[in-house]
């Protein structure tokens, strides 16, 4: 961070204080995919689009995973096709991020009391909590919560959910699971340029966290990754921003060129208000981590934020070598701040459909 970070006592919320993170996973599916060769194919299919090729070189992004082959996304998909894709594959991972997730934690599936999945980019009843707590030895009394709608926020969003379910239980743990799988919405036949650009911008990706209330534990128990303070901001008459048109064969998407502009004018404003409201400042921050919804958005948020390229690295790495994965790339920064040994507080941040800013405050 480029402001003075100065040494003094945080302010924290009694309720969330006993609740920390334990542990956070990610997983991919087997197919990769580098930039360069979905700008090829997408140059063929987006011809009359030739003028904005550049998109692709300018995202930041140089390779990115996709849940099915790259061949089955030039051929025509229905829902039905595309459903089934989504539920085999979302399933696949979230299986596979939960038994990481889990075992790094420490802990048995039947210590987990919670379990909060959310996603944004496919459909399925019964849920795809419900699917998963038949596939693994959870408590048969185990409690469940399936989220959708949140979009690229849903990773902090969803977090948050789920630590206001840990703060009501005490003594155990909640699992937070978030899966998208946006490739399967990228359609061959939209023409649009919203498509063209979600098409060099989105991949796929599931991502974990367990959280622990440790109201009544021994210290011993603790992790040091306290929860500081959750909130979120949502901006009145900004539905057209970011979203899905329901489309005859899968989800469009809504994607607006404002969302730049909107970010410049009322990130700094909003960051601080929530940071206030939970006796924080800026300069009290060790670190960003923010959900990389482009390179303009990092570039505008380092811009607005005083911040260098540095201060928001971790950010640009997921970017470059995942793209954006919806709700659950927030948290493949969060797992690489960790993997960093990063320290001290930190302000996790994603943005969603509504439009609506999602914040967690985490001392790491």
């Amino acid at each position: 961070m480029q402001q003075k970070i100065e040494d003094r006592p945080i302010a924290r919320s009694t309720t969330l204080a006993d609740v920390e993170i334990v542990s956070v996973a990610s997983a991919v599916p087997r197919h990769k995919v580098l930039q360069s060769t979905v700008a090829e194919t997408a140059t063929r299919f987006f011809s009359h689009l030739s003028s904005l090729a550049s998109v692709f070189s300018n995202t930041g992004i140089e390779s990115r995973y996709v849940c099915e082959s790259p061949e089955w996304y030039l051929e025509s998909r229905g829902w039905e096709e595309r459903t089934a894709s989504f539920q085999r594959n979302a399933m696949a991972l979230l299986e596979e991020v939960t038994v990481k997730v889990v075992t790094a934690a420490g802990i048995g599936f039947s210590d987990i009391g919670a379990v909060v999945v959310n996603t944004i980019t496919g459909l399925a009843i019964p849920s795809l909590d419900a699917r998963l707590v038949n596939r693994l030895p959870f408590s048969r009394q185990v409690e469940r919560l399936p989220i959708f709608g949140l979009g690229c926020g849903g990773g902090v969003g969803g977090l948050a959910r789920a630590i206001r379910i840990a703060q009501t239980m005490p003594d155990t743990h909640v699992l937070f699971l978030t899966v998208d799988l946006c490739s399967l919405c990228a359609r061959s036949n939209d023409l649009s340029v919203a498509n063209f650009v979600s098409v060099a911008l989105f991949g796929d990706g599931a991502a974990a966290v367990v959280l622990r209330n440790n109201r009544g534990c021994n210290e011993r128990h603790g992790s040091g990754r306290k929860i500081i303070a959750i909130g979120e901001h949502c901006w009145p008459k900004t539905e057209h921003i970011m979203g899905w048109d329901i489309k005859e064969n899968g989800f469009g998407v809504v994607l607006s060129p404002e969302l730049p502009s909107l970010i410049r004018r009322e990130l700094r404003p909003c960051i601080d208000d929530f940071l206030a409201r939970n006796g924080l400042e800026r300069a009290d921050l060790k670190g960003v981590l923010l959900h990389p919804g482009g390179r303009r958005v990092l570039d505008t948020a380092q811009e607005v934020l005083g911040l260098s390229k540095g201060d928001l690295s971790h950010s640009w790495e997921v970017l470059r070598n995942y793209g954006n994965m919806s709700s659950a790339t927030a948290l493949f920064i969060l797992e690489r701040a960790l993997q960093s040994d990063a320290s001290g507080p930190h302000l996790l941040a994603a943005f969603g459909p509504g439009f609506s800013a999602y914040f967690i405050a985490i001392d790491l």
